[in-house]
């Protein structure tokens, strides 16, 4: 009788470790999920208060699709929920989408804004121009989102935002991009640089 109490014994405990184990795994992956679920979450806000500002400007700009892009969000919305790769797979277009019709708008916008006066606030581009070139020395996204957010309280300014404003800037000429080590600093194009060096 001990005989089969034994083997059965050894059995449990071993059947007890690997639950054990199994339980650690998943409470591990849980909060791995979890994380990547905030991280998802807060990209997904970003691009919803993006795509209202694009849809603000294209409707000041009088144009009519308005509608097709403002019901594709919705179903992106409901979709990120379920999976983190459907979520991929569903914004990818809307961000393809969105350049092809943006950057003639873009353009169109900048000459708008003068036209609108005091109505219409100045765009995050014209913001962190206009910081770099008042700064007239280095400075990292960071610094830039420190300071447009303490002058402008009433927006929200984050830095994925602004880093990735500053970065088209540097793709078009408009700031330019050094690098001191591990860290990345943003200055006003060629023209604000004289001044930059006359400071130092």
């Amino acid at each position: 009788m001990s005989e089969v109490q034994s083997p059965a014994t050894e059995l449990a405990a071993q059947y007890g470790t690997q639950v054990a184990s199994d339980l650690e795994r998943n409470a591990t992956e849980q909060a791995r999920v979890s994380a990547d679920l905030e991280a998802l979450q807060e990209q997904l806000h970003a691009l919803q208060r993006d795509h209202r500002v694009l849809v603000n400007v294209q409707q000041a700009l009088g144009s009519s699709p308005v509608a097709v892009t403002a019901s594709a969000v919705p179903h992106q919305a409901s979709a990120t929920p379920q999976r983190g790769k459907a979520k991929k797979a569903a914004a990818a277009p809307e961000k393809k989408a969105a350049p092809k019709k943006t950057p003639a708008k873009a353009s169109d916008a900048k000459a708008a804004k003068p036209a609108s006066g005091s109505a219409a606030k100045p765009s995050l581009v014209d913001l962190v121009r206009g910081h770099l070139e008042q700064a007239g020395e280095p400075r990292s996204a960071a610094e830039i989102t420190t300071a447009l957010a303490k002058a402008h309280p009433d927006r929200s300014i984050k830095m994925t935002v602004v880093r990735t404003t500053v970065e088209n800037l540097v793709a078009k000429s408009h700031a330019q991009r050094a690098k001191q080590g591990s860290s990345v600093f943003y200055t006003a194009p060629a023209s604000s640089q004289p001044k930059a060096a006359a400071a130092s």
